[in-house]
């Protein structure tokens, strides 16, 4: 009887709470894992989602509904849920609180994935470091600087400053100063000027390139020369042109001045008499 008694008040009734709970779990993952697949089908068809925040959210929508069918199995069982939900959200807030800083990069990260102010392969200022950009992702951006260092820039370094992004556009202005001295030529150093900017191909007609006298400096004339070029050529046509001009200035017999002070002695006893 004791036997009987305990088969029928114990091990029926919690054998059919492990059951249903066994269905509730499988079940549930069966649901997740579709909620799962639906969602990144969808966040898969837009475009402007980066494939690595697609599969971010997925895990985490995955994380998420797996912790909501372990709870309601341990309801079926007669766990005391309410007491988990508690103490899982207090662990919560307390990692949230020791991760401040990884949380802002994994914002910044987002932000950036969703709204790519700038995406691998362009060349940026941002966070304090210029390079080339690697690779982004959730927590940082890898940047590879000109002379081939590898940079790790935390996402919430660059977002929350600005972001130069020198490839987005497809063409640059190369500003120039040059300066003559004031006893030379300014229409001949103009004509010069002007020549050169004509003579090299890489250089584009529209918009038209701008030479003019900008300033009449302490100690030099200056001419502003303002070029547009292909983004890639940028640096090639802004070192030829340094190049091109000092050659062309020295051949015409024109000065490049550099900073000077006239000083002038006065004799006080000539002065005085």
């Amino acid at each position: 009887m004791d036997i009987e008694m305990m088969i029928q008040g114990y091990a029926v009734p919690w054998g059919i709470k492990i059951a249903l709970a066994l269905v509730i779990f499988i079940v549930g993952r069966w649901v997740a894992k579709g909620i799962v697949k639906l969602l990144k089908k969808l966040l898969s068809r837009s475009d402007k989602v980066d494939p690595m925040l697609v599969n971010f959210i997925a895990s985490i929508a995955n994380a998420l509904l797996l912790l909501v069918v372990v709870i309601a199995a341990l309801d079926q069982l007669g766990v005391d849920t309410t007491s988990l939900v508690a103490l899982i959200g207090a662990a919560g807030l307390a990692i949230g609180l020791a991760l401040q800083g990884s949380m802002q990069n994994f914002a910044a990260g987002v932000m950036i994935l969703v709204f790519k102010p700038f995406k691998s392969g362009d060349f940026i200022e941002a966070g304090g470091v210029t390079g080339i950009v690697e690779t982004v992702n959730i927590f940082s951006s890898t940047l590879r600087t000109g002379d081939n260092k590898e940079v790790i820039v935390p996402n919430g370094n660059i977002y929350s400053s600005s972001i130069i992004n020198y490839s987005k556009r497809d063409t640059r202005r190369v500003d120039m100063v040059f300066g003559i001295g004031y006893d030379d030529d300014i229409r001949q150093a103009k004509s010069i000027l002007e020549k050169l900017v004509s003579e090299d191909e890489r250089i584009l007609k529209e918009p038209a390139p701008v030479v003019a006298l900008s300033e009449l400096g302490d100690s030099s004339v200056n001419f502003v020369v303002r070029p547009w070029v292909n983004s890639g050529d940028y640096w090639a046509v802004l070192w030829a042109m340094n190049e091109k001009v000092k050659l062309a200035f020295d051949e015409a017999g024109i000065s490049i001045p550099y900073p000077q002070m006239d000083v002038h002695l006065h004799n006080a006893e000539q002065a005085e008499k």
